[in-house]
């Protein structure tokens, strides 16, 4: 039997088990910027990430609210949209970087971290433009000029 046409890993678990391993995984790394994982879950979730990149730099509601569907917490989605994409606002893709560490003691698997490719904490957020397209107001000159009304004096003062 060949093997066209089917997409990502199984990692031995039912379908519910293995979106919420990847949403956990996803949501793990939007909170703390590194995770260490196995190498097959780290080269399954970076395409899933990246693609919430992606839609967190339009960051309409849209698209806000599919992050959100994507994660498994509200905090991280947010994180992501407000703090994460400005930041990455410069690339267009491949925001993630694997890194292949050592191998796990107990079953000798290959691990990997899997880290943002730019430093996120050095980088400062986009200040928002305010409204550059305003023309500044200019004063329009007037033909003919008023003349100065002297303003009128009180007996007391005259005193």
């Amino acid at each position: 039997m060949h093997r066209h046409g089917y997409k990502g890993r199984k990692f031995h678990r039912e379908r519910d088990q293995r979106r919420a391993l990847i949403k956990g995984l996803a949501d793990s790394l939007i909170k703390y910027e590194t995770i260490e994982t196995t190498l097959p879950k780290a080269k399954e979730i970076v395409p899933y990430v990246e693609k919430l990149i992606t839609k967190a730099k339009i960051g309409d509601l849209h698209n806000r609210r599919q992050i959100i569907a994507k994660l498994q917490t509200l905090s991280s989605a947010n994180k992501l949209v407000d703090e994460i994409a400005p930041k990455l606002k410069g690339r267009n893709s491949g925001h993630l970087r694997i890194e292949r560490t050592e191998t796990r003691r107990g079953d000798n698997a290959q691990l990997a971290k899997v880290s943002f490719v730019d430093d996120l904490k050095s980088v400062p957020v986009a200040k928002p433009v305010e409204e550059v397209t305003k023309k500044p107001e200019v004063k329009a000159k007037t033909a003919t000029k008023k003349p100065a009304v002297k303003p009128k004096t009180t007996a007391k003062e005259k005193k």
